[in-house]
């Protein structure tokens, strides 16, 4: 987020609150990175997914490291603002392109629903017979391919 803050920032002349916003988001790009190793050599179920591999992570660090450079670059040569100590506030309520979203409520109980009826749904007390019996399995048949010899004139030509 804080990079993404920095590139609207640079856009808005404000090069030196962009820098500061990108150095922010270059150290938390850090720690994100070293917790993402340490995920990957953990030992365990999910060790396949390796997320400092993935896609976005690899693009992100370029992202945040070539954006910072042109900052420094441009405030050097153009702007000469002062970076600030305290990195911008990020806004996270974003007022443009998204729709309120509707809070979910549950619907009313049915009044044939009461704790007789959710009491009666007890799998433990299902009858035993009830189990479904496997059918056997078909003897299948082996088919006879016919014997296809490759010709070596097939009337295909390449060109």
């Amino acid at each position: 987020a804080y990079c993404y803050h920095g590139q609207t920032l640079l856009v808005s002349d404000k090069c030196g609150e962009a820098i500061r916003s990108l150095q922010e988001s270059e150290k938390f790009f850090a720690k994100a990175e070293a917790l993402c190793k340490e995920y990957g050599e953990t030992k365990g179920p999910g060790t396949t997914a390796k997320p400092s591999g993935h896609l976005f992570f690899r693009k992100l660090g370029s992202l945040i490291k070539n954006t910072l450079e042109k900052c420094q670059r441009e405030n050097g040569f153009i702007y000469f603002q002062k970076v600030p100590a305290e990195a911008p506030q990020l806004e996270l309520k974003a007022n443009y392109g998204l729709v309120e979203p509707v809070p979910f409520e549950f619907p009313a109980l049915n009044a044939h629903w009461t704790a007789e009826t959710v009491a009666a749904f007890d799998l433990t007390k299902r009858p035993k017979d009830d189990t479904a019996k496997p059918k056997p399995d078909e003897e299948v048949k082996p088919l006879k391919e016919p014997d296809i010899k490759p010709q070596k004139d097939s009337g295909c030509q390449i060109s």
